[in-house]
């Protein structure tokens, strides 16, 4: 929480924030509902405390305008009238930018095609202009069922393999390399036993200014076994 935390003190402030999450995958580009709603509560197993826990952000009408704008003129973006953020926006961005008012709206996963999503991000690089933090939010490993939960401190091989190789590629700006991760990637199986937490990723790579340069690694390390891995594009 600290890292996140410093990590948003050290950015310029947003004047809205665009999130790709995991925990949202859709057949077609979609986005949250732009008026103030319900969040997600798409967990179980925890504490009732974080079931009542809110973030509510201002009106994310103008951010969603501006997505449209930047998007080709044939992609249908659909507003879920009903959806609101779901725990992989709401739960980092609580402790980046606790006080909740600064416009978010959050961004569905329409693929698992690194090239779409990377041509994706392109056209979301016009926001950033604006000054639109864009934030693609997974983990960079995430192989949960193979964690060793009676020794949580404990990095599997697998997890620090995979960790290892995504740095060197990241530090190389090996797009090449990241997008062929199926064939590439050592430990895919157990690091990533499904995708989802690995390619929002590719968005944010794709709305970088340049999308090769090698990115700067504000946080780095392993919870409960998993790699933390975060970064940050020019």
């Amino acid at each position: 929480m600290r890292q996140l935390h410093g990590w948003a003190r050290a950015l310029p402030r947003p004047k809205a924030i665009l999130i790709v999450s995991a925990h949202w995958e859709s057949d077609a580009v979609g986005i949250t509902s732009t008026a103030p709603t319900e969040l997600v509560y798409d967990f179980g197993g925890f504490h009732p405390l974080y079931h009542r826990m809110r973030y509510d952000t201002p009106d994310s009408g103008s951010l969603a305008e501006r997505l449209r704008a930047v998007l080709p003129d044939r992609t249908h973006v659909f507003e879920h009238r009903g959806r609101g953020l779901d725990h992989g926006a709401w739960i980092p961005l609580k402790v980046m930018y606790p006080e909740a008012d600064i416009p978010v709206l959050q961004l569905s996963l329409p693929t698992a095609d690194p090239a779409g999503l990377l041509a994706l991000g392109v056209r979301l690089r016009a926001l950033r202009a604006d000054g639109v933090l864009v934030i693609g939010s997974g983990y960079m490993t995430h192989g949960l069922p193979y964690v060793d939960w009676a020794h949580p401190e404990r990095v599997p091989g697998w997890s620090r393999e995979f960790d290892e190789w995504a740095a060197a590629a990241l530090a190389a700006g090996d797009l090449a390399e990241l997008s062929d991760y199926r064939h590439r990637a050592p430990a895919l199986a157990y690091a990533h036993p499904t995708v989802e937490h690995f390619t929002p990723l590719f968005v944010t790579l794709g709305a970088a200014t340049e999308p090769a340069a090698a990115v700067t690694t504000v946080i780095d390390g392993f919870a409960m076994g998993l790699a933390k891995r975060s970064v940050q594009t020019a």
